[in-house]
């Protein structure tokens, strides 16, 4: 071991990792009548010891890997978040259930066979009779945490587009992997790689730019150079050209077109997984680079994000509100709460830390149920129904999951006694702190237009009936009990966060300091 290294520091990352590797093992060598089993057990158990390395670690405040990871508070807790949300999604991803067809074989649900076959083919026919499952989504799955959990830990401009590429090229061949609606699933995937290969050559040629110009890829060291030196054509336009590859990854205005379409053509398992856990890492990003490595640009390109910011808010709230396909609609909510998210970057920086990192948490908690309960709703040949107008009535037949979406809907959009309203109060006080008043305006409002498209799922689920023709879904709620587990912890949590958020309060303003 070199004094430049503490391995110690960098276990949950090394632990994952790991389990990523044992993974893509079992996938060669263990028979397919053990893998699903043996996968998942590596998945839970690599997830959990890596989820007890970042406790292990709390207070840990060093630069290590030869100044290329930082291990502090923000990266520990938005490492542990992540964990938490892969851990969610992965049950998710893991749920089986019963597809009706002539062998009465279970499969995993959300995921085609076989990823090669043609979509409606007689190949993926044949493959569903045989019980073939697509238990290769696990290390994927794996290599995708460790990228999101070394990027809000990144602290160079090397490591930070590795870990970039290690998050996003397994999403985007988890994207294509859909049982249903393969060619939509298919198309989805496409577009999220190349227009995600189309940011990252932005953040790569953005990286050699801030590079030529401060002769250094360390984070601190850029830092130095600008103090001393101060801006230049060739630092601003290399952190403008980074900045096009983070805020794609947040779905940010205008590198958010890509969202509605892969979050609607995704397993639901997925979206839920990179709906939440992109959210946090890639923000945990953004925040480190913007307040460790450019701080003394904070003039310039503070009102660039200023604008973002408020753009992202005002198209996310809009155009959500004219959308009908539920995945969609909770894609442009997710568009604007990164609006929202982007106010805590402009704040002070103390504060705003802390209201990040307290919403982060809350976001994820309430994004991952959500989208568990979207992936429930299934007619009687086990097809999810996206349609928010086939919804009508689910709250008479269904009424504890129907409450439990409910519950999560409020919260994300910031009412009372939900962990969302706390989470909007932080970020908004911190960005006032910050002079961004009317960017917090422009937040309140939009807050206020997008509770409506909320409010418009419940009326829908509580106050509308069927049809009335017999042809009402088919709810399969009662067939995947793990994903009903899921909902209650996300809902119980989201309650939690919203009457007593004061522990994680103290334990964000505990984590909020940086390693320098």
């Amino acid at each position: 071991m070199t004094p430049d290294i503490a391995y110690g520091s960098l276990a949950p990352l090394l632990v994952v990792f790991g389990a990523g590797i044992v993974s893509v093992l079992v996938e060669a060598f263990v028979p397919a009548r053990r893998r699903y089993a043996t996968q998942m057990a590596v998945y839970l158990i690599g997830l959990a010891a890596a989820l007890v390395s970042v406790v292990l670690l709390a207070g840990t405040r060093i630069v290590t890997a030869e100044g290329a990871v930082a291990v502090d508070g923000p990266a520990l807790f938005l490492q542990g978040l992540t964990v938490v949300v892969a851990i969610g999604a992965g049950v998710l991803i893991g749920e089986r259930t019963v597809i009706p067809s002539a062998s009465r074989r279970k499969v995993l649900a959300g995921f085609a066979p076989q990823a090669a076959v043609a979509p409606g083919g007689s190949g993926e026919r044949e493959a569903e009779r045989a019980g073939f499952t697509q238990t290769e989504v696990f290390p994927l799955a794996l290599f995708a945490t460790g990228g999101l959990m070394l990027f809000p830990a990144a602290n160079d401009l090397i490591t930070l587009f590795i870990a970039l590429e290690v998050l996003s090229l397994p999403l985007y061949v988890l994207c294509g992997m859909a049982r249903r609606r393969r060619l939509l699933s298919q198309e989805a995937a496409v577009k999220y790689f190349l227009l995600g290969a189309f940011s990252s050559a932005f953040f790569v040629y953005g990286v050699a730019l801030v590079y030529g110009y401060a002769g250094t890829v360390d984070f601190r060291g850029i830092a130095g150079v600008v103090e001393a030196e101060g801006a230049s054509s060739l630092i601003l336009i290399g952190v403008a050209m980074m900045s096009v590859g983070l805020l794609f990854k947040v779905g940010a205005v205008p590198f958010h077109t890509w969202t509605p379409d892969v979050y609607q053509g995704a397993p639901t398992a997925i979206t839920a997984f990179m709906a939440a856990g992109t959210k946090v890492a890639a923000f945990g990003a953004i925040l480190r680079f913007f307040h460790t490595a450019v701080p003394g640009l904070e003039a310039d390109w503070a009102p660039v994000l200023w604008v973002i910011a408020a753009l992202t808010m005002i198209v996310g709230t809009i155009v959500g509100v004219a959308q009908n396909d539920v995945k969609r609609l909770l894609a442009y909510s997710s568009i604007a709460h990164a609006g929202f998210l982007l106010t805590g970057v402009i704040a002070v920086q103390a504060a705003g830390a802390i209201a990040m990192l307290f919403y982060l948490a809350a976001y994820a908690v309430s994004t991952v149920g959500v989208f568990a309960v979207a992936g429930l709703v299934r007619d009687a040949d086990g097809a999810e129904i996206n349609d928010l107008r086939a919804w009508a009535g689910l709250g008479r037949r269904q009424p504890l999951v129907a409450g439990a979406f409910a519950v999560l809907l409020l919260a994300l959009a910031g009412i009372p006694l939900t962990s969302g309203f706390i989470a909007k109060f932080a970020v908004f006080s911190a960005a006032v702190a910050g002079g961004a008043v009317t960017l917090v305006v422009i937040g309140v409002l939009t807050s206020a237009i997008a509770a409506s498209f909320y409010v418009r799922v419940i009326v829908v689920m509580f106050f509308r009936d069927g049809d009335g023709d017999g042809d009402e879904p088919d709810v399969a709620f009662a067939r995947q009990p793990v994903t009903l587990a899921v909902v209650a912890a996300a809902t119980v949590l989201t309650l939690a966060l919203g009457i007593a958020p004061q522990p994680l309060l103290d334990l964000a303003e505990a984590a909020s300091t940086f390693a320098w």
